[in-house]
């Protein structure tokens, strides 16, 4: 499969995803997640901790609490990759305030559309949704503090365009913090040709050591861990031949800057 092909079956997902009243129970990292009958556990972590936090714009796909780790300051320009219907965002303008901005993108047009209802019922003026690629973002180089992204890069076919494009639209100085899941060991031949389970965020993970390669190849600095934790899956995603204790599939919240001082 191609990776237009790849993109349109992860569109189409989470499209359906945004137009459904139970979209918490179809999601990639919901309890019953990974498009499968049999119940791996969540992968999703609350917000309901944090300032800012709306419930309707939480669709229960994430993997981790990228915002608890990316030290946004009052007067921010935040950017939010994969937005869905703005969960991030809006914690993320709580923390940057009136005085900053917050972008989301995202690729489906149903997510934007829930988006941008939410933004209006909450009457922000310094928050805003663009339609987009990651690999191709429609973005000024040079033009973000903060990069967020929750549980989306695994679905990016091109992980080292992505994360190239991360680099070419933050400011010098300025970092990103995302949460994503990722592998040690191998993932069988099942997960590998399984495009329902690519959308359910398993299968379009890449290795542990090719992650960190993506970032350093982009060109970031100081590469920080912030969690890591395993997940619990139906046996057979990971390769039975391999039997390294630590073998599996892991959620990650990482960062990293970009060199350069901060303007």
């Amino acid at each position: 499969m191609n990776p237009a092909e790849l993109k349109l079956i992860v569109q189409k997902k989470y499209g359906k995803i945004a137009s459904s009243d139970e979209a918490s129970q179809d999601s990639c990292c919901s309890t019953t997640g990974c498009c499968s009958t049999e119940k791996i556990s969540t992968f999703n972590e609350s917000y309901d901790h944090l300032d800012g936090y709306v419930p309707d714009a939480d669709l229960s796909l994430g993997c981790g609490v990228p915002v608890d780790y990316a030290d946004i300051r009052h007067g921010d320009r935040i950017l939010d990759l994969g937005s869905g219907a703005g969960n991030d965002c809006f914690v993320a303008r709580a923390l940057t305030g009136e005085t900053g901005h917050v972008t989301g993108i995202d690729f489906t047009e149903q997510m934007l559309l829930k988006a941008e209802e939410n933004r209006k019922k909450l009457g922000y003026s310094n928050v805003e949704f663009l339609r987009g690629d990651i690999e191709e973002m429609p973005l000024p180089d040079n033009s973000y503090d903060v990069v967020l992204s929750n549980c989306v890069l695994n679905l990016v076919p091109d992980k080292q365009k992505a994360f190239s494009e991360i680099f070419r639209v933050l400011k010098s100085g300025g970092h990103f913090s995302v949460s994503d899941v990722v592998v040690k060991g191998n993932l069988s031949e099942r997960a590998r040709s399984d495009a329902e389970l690519y959308a359910g965020c398993v299968s379009g993970a890449s290795t542990m050591n090719q992650y960190l390669t993506f970032i350093k190849k982009a060109g970031f600095n100081d590469i920080n861990f912030h969690k890591q934790k395993r997940i619990e899956l139906p046996e057979g995603i990971i390769d039975p031949t391999e039997d390294q204790d630590d073998n599996g599939v892991y959620s990650i919240t990482i960062s990293a800057i970009k060199p350069g001082i901060i303007s």
